[in-house]
């Protein structure tokens, strides 16, 4: 397009010049008398060739904007292998026509529906980032033409997508992603060279599997995240298996324990007594309401009946 583009606007400076040319020498002619004889045939001579001269002269240069190169065309010799750089170059008219070309960098996005190693469609998205070799400008437009990547990179490109895609399984294509980029690159240059073309960036902007394969994706994590809640849940329960155990061994001993020292120390209970009747005295300070209880309902009668019978059974036995 840039290259139509730049033709045109070459195209149309020039037929302006020749137009304006056209009316100098109309208003010339215009003004000359008639009958003058050889002075004036000389004259019309003078501009005539000035005319030519000023044809000439807006013919005979072309520019080569930056970020361009020109391929010389000859009518009889053909393409010349000499490439044109940027600035302003002489030219023929008529026998030469230049021919120019975008040589810097232009991106270009290439999807592929393609087959992985397991049967699953994929579909990839490539950017690839492209410019001509300068150096082989004049091959370039002998075999190729001024559309060189409109007939090349879709066809490479898918035919490396197919043939590095088809390697790897659909999981792969995803864990193994910057592999496969690396691939994928490696391959397009070599093929990219053969047209001489140069790449400067390949990378892949997206990649899709089917409807079938996505499904079946979502219900596999599904399946592996009720699995692993089960397997929690199984945990669980024997963990507080094994708590409800040592919990019940725990108050077994306890119960022993407490026995063997109601046994050996019959203080012992008395001492419970005042621990529980001092934690029953402190929640009522605590309180805002107004309780009055007796001393046997805070345990804080120490010479209770029962503990004089109990000692009593103590010292018999």
């Amino acid at each position: 397009c840039s290259v139509g583009v730049t033709r045109s606007l070459e195209t149309r400076r020039r037929v302006r010049m020749a137009d304006k040319v056209r009316e100098a020498a109309q208003r010339i002619f215009a003004n000359l008398p008639s009958g003058g004889g050889a002075p004036m045939g000389a004259l019309g001579l003078g501009a005539v060739g000035l005319t030519g001269l000023a044809y000439g002269s807006a013919n005979c240069l072309f520019n080569v904007e930056g970020g361009h190169r020109a391929v010389m065309y000859h009518r009889f010799g053909g393409v010349q292998q000499r490439v044109r750089g940027e600035g302003t170059h002489l030219v023929l008219p008529w026998f030469q026509r230049p021919v120019l070309y975008d040589v810097r960098a232009k991106p270009r996005m290439i999807q592929s529906l393609t087959g992985s190693k397991d049967l699953q469609m994929v579909n990839i998205s490539l950017r690839v980032l492209s410019r001509p070799d300068p150096g082989f400008l004049p091959t370039i437009y002998r075999e190729l033409g001024t559309d060189y990547d409109e007939r090349v990179l879709p066809s490479i490109v898918n035919e490396v997508l197919k043939s590095v895609v088809a390697q790897y399984n659909a999981s792969q294509l995803i864990t193994q992603r910057e592999a496969v980029s690396q691939r994928i690159r490696t391959d397009l240059l070599s093929r990219a060279r053969e047209f001489h073309l140069e790449l400067d960036d390949v990378s892949i902007t997206h990649l899709s599997f089917g409807k079938e394969y996505t499904a079946a994706v979502e219900a596999k994590q599904v399946a592996q995240q009720e699995a692993e809640r089960a397997k929690f849940v199984v945990d669980k329960a024997k963990q507080e298996k094994k708590s409800t155990v040592i919990k019940a061994q725990g108050e077994a001993k306890s119960a022993k324990l407490i026995g063997d020292a109601v046994r050996d120390n019959p203080g012992y209970i008395q001492l419970r007594r005042l621990e529980a009747a001092r934690d029953v005295a402190g929640t009522l300070s605590k309180s805002t309401n107004k309780v009055y209880l007796d001393t046997q309902s805070l345990l804080l009668n120490v010479t209770d009946s029962r503990d004089v019978l109990l000692e009593s059974h103590t010292k018999k036995k």
